[in-house]
């Protein structure tokens, strides 16, 4: 098989009734975790403790009962189509090779909340927080390994700006095949703000252990939400934050629909 039979191959999976019914699907899982994320998140700033304000948090929740059981397992396999979804879109071709690198990007992406969702619902779930500080630490053992700390962090920043400014100009109605409606449209907006804001922090305290040398400071999005608790105004600024990522469970319904698959 050639490279033109490969793409084309590609393309009839990717177009594959089932597979784009399983991508939107998994859209909609993406919007039920960001808001989980985002209620966890409101309930910190009002003072709440326990539950990690993260991915691990949000689906450790879910496991708790049998709703939330069955949505995982629902996740499991809605995010593993997705990524085959989007390692269609890469391969395919067509595009721009930036755009063909980040559906490759978020293929991983993917597939990782996939086996996360996984882990928690057959039972074996881990902290994202102690996951972040041990993935931290085995880096730092490497060569320059305080470098390529660094470099991740500074990584996650690009990528928390990146969605600040797809957020502030609507570069995310691009995604779509049709105009989902104008409060589908805010509610994408105000949510990859937040989240973008949410991930430049997370970046940052990369920056922060790989200066320090210190793999605990790299805690994750459940440590950059406690850290922009601490700081002036902090219960306001989380509480919005919160509120922002909440927003982008809801573009996240509204992308389910109208996502151009």
């Amino acid at each position: 098989m050639n490279t033109t039979d490969l793409m084309a191959a590609s393309r009839r999976a990717g177009d594959h009734p089932a597979l784009e019914t399983t991508a939107r699907v998994g859209y909609a899982v993406n919007g039920v975790l960001h808001i989980v994320i985002g209620v966890i998140a409101l309930r910190l700033a009002f003072g709440s403790k326990g539950t990690s304000a993260d991915q691990s948090g949000a689906l450790g929740s879910m496991a708790d009962n049998g709703l939330g059981m069955v949505l995982l397992w629902v996740a499991v396999v809605a995010w593993l189509g997705l990524a085959l979804w989007q390692v269609t879109e890469a391969v395919s071709g067509g595009w721009e090779a930036s755009d063909r690198v980040k559906a490759a990007a978020k293929a991983v992406v993917y597939l990782v909340l996939s086996w996360t969702a996984f882990k928690f619902a057959s039972g074996h779930g881990a902290s994202s927080r102690s996951q972040s500080t041990d993935f931290t630490a085995a880096l730092m053992k490497q060569p320059a390994g305080q470098w390529l700390v660094a470099i991740v962090g500074l990584a996650v920043v690009a990528v928390g700006v990146y969605h600040v400014v797809k957020g502030w100009k609507k570069k995310f109605i691009t995604d779509l095949e049709s105009y989902p409606g104008k409060w589908i449209v805010k509610a994408g907006r105000v949510g990859y703000i937040a989240k973008g804001v949410a991930l430049v922090i997370v970046g940052g305290l990369f920056v922060l252990a790989a200066v320090r040398h210190k793999p605990s400071e790299a805690r994750g999005l459940d440590g950059a939400l406690h850290n922009l608790l601490g700081a002036p105004g902090g219960e306001v600024l989380l509480a919005l934050v919160a509120l922002g990522l909440i927003a982008f469970g809801v573009y996240s319904f509204g992308r389910a629909r109208h996502a151009d698959v």
